[in-house]
């Protein structure tokens, strides 16, 4: 990924907590020699040795399983917040931009086996219910309901580098105030958040 220099972040615990958040991302190999895409869950654990690993899983049916050997070598990519920076908001002439944060992730594959793939699904399950107003729990689901977990393979992504953009109009310190001042006045979350980002 192009990152000039101003929007490199390489504070490593606040790119993990990033990844933490916003863990719907998108894995990408090549498919028959095309880049190709899958929209899932992919959640930042550790592995036995302490080494950061991304687990998620996908349908056996999805093409891009083709390409799931283990060692292939790809690329996973997560969005956080987006604004439209308009240069209305500068003291001097300029063109418009875009803030944003995005974090792509490079590693290697291992399949997991059936027994891993439903233990990373009920963390994940665990995950995302505890806030649930009723949270279910897969123990409590019947064999047959789980049954269809044979209809994906488990993976997990053994981390081998990590790039973070965070563009946040670094290079425009005298406007800061003024676009963080008009980003709170949009309703839309994307500006709200890029304004919070901003102030830290």
């Amino acid at each position: 990924m192009y990152i000039p220099p101003h929007y490199n972040n390489q504070d490593i615990d606040e790119i993990k907590d990033f990844l933490r958040q916003n863990s719907f991302g998108i894995l990408i190999n090549i498919v028959d020699h095309k880049p190709w895409g899958t929209h899932i869950p992919l959640e930042l654990e550790t592995d036995e040795n302490g080494k950061d690993i991304l687990v998620g899983h996908i349908a056996k049916a999805n093409p891009q399983r083709k390409n799931f050997t283990n060692e292939a070598e790809v690329l996973c990519i997560f969005n956080g917040p987006h604004a439209y920076v308009s240069s209305s908001w500068y003291k001097e002439e300029e063109v418009p931009t875009w803030n944003y944060i995005a974090v792509h992730v490079y590693g290697t594959l291992r399949v997991l086996t059936e027994q891993e793939t439903m233990q990373s699904m009920h963390r994940l399950v665990d995950k995302y219910e505890k806030n649930s107003k009723q949270p279910i729990s897969l123990k409590n689901l019947s064999p047959k309901t789980l049954r269809q977990v044979k209809g994906v393979v488990g993976f997990q992504v053994q981390v081998s580098d990590i790039q973070a953009t965070y563009k946040l109009s670094q290079t425009r310190a005298d406007d800061h105030h003024k676009i963080i001042s008009e980003l709170e006045e949009r309703p839309d979350s994307g500006s709200q958040s890029i304004a919070k980002h901003m102030k830290n």
